[in-house]
């Protein structure tokens, strides 16, 4: 598989994608650093809200054969300016973020996310299972055998706790 690099702000949904993503147990975890997972870069979004830090994203983008970046689909506002994906010399994918919260809109992320410059994006809800299964596709390269089937995929995740049952 090729490697994808998650970007986001802070909780938007990113930790929680890579644990969808492999396949794991759902449970609420703070990044504090940059991950390096086999297929799966995780940053934390303090990198993407800060200037100085933002920098180390650009040198690990390198590592990474796709860049995502994240929105969560009840965001008040973008983090990202337009046209940022041109400034990738990686192809820089759209993933909208928790589309099963009551306060979701979707499709205002879908069209920040557009502005941007991502292209495809995708909307996923890594609790119900939604949309995993289209990034993995996306992310097959040939001969790839994915973690597990599309049925598997689509079925709810197990969840051990999430930052929602804090609040």
């Amino acid at each position: 598989m090729r490697k994808i690099m998650l970007v986001g702000r802070s909780e938007c949904g990113k930790t929680t994608l890579r644990q969808a993503l492999k396949g794991d147990t759902i449970r609420y975890h703070k990044t504090q650093y940059i991950n390096h997972y086999d297929t799966v870069i995780d940053t934390p979004g303090e990198y993407a809200e800060t200037g100085r830090l933002g920098r180390a994203l650009a040198l690990y983008s390198y590592e990474a054969d796709v860049v995502a970046l994240l929105i969560n689909a009840e965001e008040p506002y973008s983090l990202f300016p337009p046209c940022v994906a041109a400034q990738s010399c990686r192809p820089v994918i759209g993933i909208v973020t928790q589309i099963d919260h009551p306060d979701a809109n979707v499709e205002q992320a879908h069209r920040w996310l557009e502005l941007s410059g991502c292209d495809p994006i995708f909307h996923v809800s890594a609790y119900t299972g939604e949309g995993i299964w289209q990034i993995l596709e996306y992310l097959r390269e040939d001969g790839d055998v994915l973690p597990w089937d599309q049925e598997k995929a689509e079925q709810p995740r197990k969840v051990l706790s999430t930052k929602r049952d804090h609040i």
